[in-house]
């Protein structure tokens, strides 16, 4: 059967420093990590395309297929993959790969790793990976049918490198964005910056900020969220939790407001733990239920 949400992107090891100097070594992580177990908490069949390290944790693994998360798309790398410090310094963060490991491209997946069957899927999520992997990953899930595709980019979106992503971005349907990567618009009216980039299919950006919330621009409106949650210890995962909370609800056919509810849900279990850890504990009743209560339909 196909999965209802195909999630391409990397597992990584990260090795956190926060700018108070608490640190976390060795945490299993990679943007797709967040995104499947988020997209899971609501319900959707989720299937992963990406390519473990032989270091990457095996009980992470087995946790995302008790969750339901369906790895066929997994491919082993046969040694030890890509370990990246993650820098937090203030509002931003650096990701610094660390040296003597293989290179991004290496532990990114290929349209080859996606099984056939899982072509058929109605809608398809890029978690960051360099630029080139991404196109051409769009290419051919662009041949295979007419899945929404969405992707958060890791290159940064400046008037240098706009002509590069543009051909790309008119592919997509859906784009997730972070304060790191949006250096457009700075200094003057960031939403004109956003509503620049909507060409193509592409209908929907997200401009995600953190403990600001953010604005979901549209062709003809913007919508703002603002943050919640219980308790804040780890901000890492929160942006891609949020995009899989939003994706699932959009896959159930929900307006914008809804799907962005979901959202904030989703991240919200992300902070209140370290690493993953809050999103493995997170169940689809303690969610519907925290989405009734902060957002009553």
């Amino acid at each position: 059967m196909s999965p209802d949400l195909v999630v391409l992107g990397n597992l990584l090891v990260d090795d956190v420093v926060f700018p108070d100097g608490r640190t976390r070594f060795a945490q299993a992580g990679g943007a797709c990590l967040y995104l499947a177990l988020g997209a899971a908490l609501w319900g959707l069949r989720v299937g992963l395309v990406s390519v473990s390290g032989d270091e990457y944790p095996a009980s992470t693994l087995d946790a995302l297929r008790a969750r339901g998360v369906d790895l066929q798309g997994v491919r082993r790398l046969g040694r030890p993959g890509l370990r990246t410090w993650l820098l937090y310094e203030g509002a931003r963060r650096r990701v610094v790969h660390r040296l003597e490991g293989p290179t991004h491209a290496e532990v990114s997946p290929v349209a080859a790793d996606v099984p056939e069957v899982w072509r058929r899927a109605p809608a398809f999520h890029l978690a960051p990976m360099p630029l080139d992997v991404q196109a051409c990953l769009v290419e051919a899930i662009g041949s295979w049918g007419n899945a929404r595709i969405s992707l958060d980019p890791y290159a940064l979106f400046n008037t240098d490198t706009l002509p590069a992503l543009a051909p790309m971005l008119s592919r997509i349907d859906a784009l997730f964005l972070s304060e790191d990567e949006l250096e457009l618009g700075r200094g003057g009216r960031r939403e004109d910056a956003l509503r620049s980039l909507l060409a193509g299919r592409l209908q929907s950006v997200a401009f995600k900020r953190g403990a600001e919330g953010g604005v979901l621009a549209k062709r003809d409106r913007l919508l703002d969220w603002a943050p919640r949650a219980g308790a804040v210890a780890d901000p890492t995962g929160a942006g891609d939790a949020f995009a899989a909370g939003v994706l699932a609800g959009w896959g159930r056919g929900e307006a914008d407001e809804r799907a962005l509810a979901r959202g904030v849900v989703t991240a919200s279990f992300a902070i209140e733990a370290w690493g993953a850890d809050g999103l493995h504990e997170a169940t689809p009743a303690s969610a519907e239920r925290r989405l009734r209560e902060w957002f009553p339909a």
